[in-house]
């Protein structure tokens, strides 16, 4: 059993409630779940697969899932790059490995399952690129009509030919992500759909399953530090809640440091860590480019940055050059 609770006030709502932030003080919802009441041991999940379905125990999903064979992704032991950093012990998951080539598909794979199950009937997100391509094919999956805002000019063509290919209404619109986000999510209170953006926290659910696989992974080991890139924080609050579950059902007994890498020319939730602030900053012109974190209001910064703070974990920013050259040195 689970229920919705708002992480500011503390506010319950019940899970067929189509709601995305708290009715009474407009903050963030998580999935709360009754682990006493929860059967699951190590040696269960050791006898399936690895995906995000072996985890189902800790998944809002009662249902038969739309799923299209996500999670299972590779973890490299980067050998070459740690003995230049000095790292004997460093490690990359490839969340590329997924269907449609991202993380995003651990949450489409919850979102839409989700959908289905609370009789929606239609999806929507806003994206640069990710997002749409993954939410496309598992509304393609389950069935369901999908529609997509992107800001003009501002996206991953690859990927928004995924989104066209998989039958999604695709609408252009003037702006940033951001006002694309806020534009969708007005839309789909309006007309009855159901938002599959990170701010639904079931979709954070599936996102989750990156740390349970690295812990198993890691013959149930906890690394020193998880290192996330942040866009709209959606991952590093996942993860981090994620392990938090493992934690209290005893199978880790300790969190990584959780710390989150943004672009020099989009870092609201460095700048919130470095500033000390309580309540981030948006920054109002984003500009990267990697186009999957060029987001200046993360709608995910509250849950990030407790879990940033509560771990002892830090954030920082690099420039494009240092992406595009750490590209190049991952290939």
């Amino acid at each position: 059993m689970y229920r919705l609770v708002c992480v500011h006030c503390g506010a319950t709502y019940t899970p067929d409630q189509i709601i995305y932030t708290c009715n009474r003080c407009g903050h963030l919802l998580t999935v709360e779940y009754d682990l006493d009441g929860i059967d699951v041991s190590r040696d269960k999940w050791n006898r399936r697969s690895l995906s995000v379905w072996r985890y189902r125990e800790l998944l809002p999903v009662r249902g038969e899932p739309v799923s299209l064979q996500e999670g299972g992704t590779p973890l490299y032991h980067l050998k070459n790059i740690g003995k230049e950093l000095g790292l004997s012990e460093l490690y990359a998951k490839h969340e590329g490995m997924n269907p449609t080539g991202s993380f995003k598909d651990r949450g489409m794979t919850v979102g839409v399952s989700m959908a289905r199950e609370l009789g929606m009937t239609t999806v929507a997100c806003a994206s640069t690129g990710n997002t749409s391509a993954s939410l496309a094919a598992y509304a393609a999956k389950g069935s369901i009509p999908c529609v997509v805002l992107l800001p003009a000019g501002k996206v991953a063509l690859g990927k928004v030919a995924q989104a066209l290919m998989h039958g999604a209404r695709v609408i252009s619109i003037r702006g940033n992500f951001d006002k694309a986000l806020e534009m969708v999510h007005e839309l789909c209170i309006s007309q009855g759909l159901y938002l599959l953006n990170s701010v639904n926290p079931y979709r954070l659910e599936g996102q989750k399953t990156i740390g349970f696989e690295a812990i198993d992974q890691f013959g149930g080991e906890v690394p020193d530090r998880m290192v996330l890139p942040v866009g709209n924080a959606g991952n590093i609050s996942a993860v981090y809640k994620g392990l938090r579950e493992l934690e209290a059902l005893g199978f880790i007994d300790r969190l990584p440091m959780m710390t989150g890498i943004q672009a020099a020319g989009s870092q609201p939730v460095v700048r919130a860590i470095e500033q000390n602030l309580e309540v981030l900053v948006p920054e109002s012109a984003p500009e990267t480019v990697a186009t999957a974190i060029r987001i200046g209001a993360p709608v995910n910064a509250e849950k990030a940055l407790v879990a940033i703070r509560e771990t002892g974990g830090t954030a920082a920013a690099v420039t494009d050059e240092e992406i595009l050259a750490m590209q190049r040195d991952l290939a």
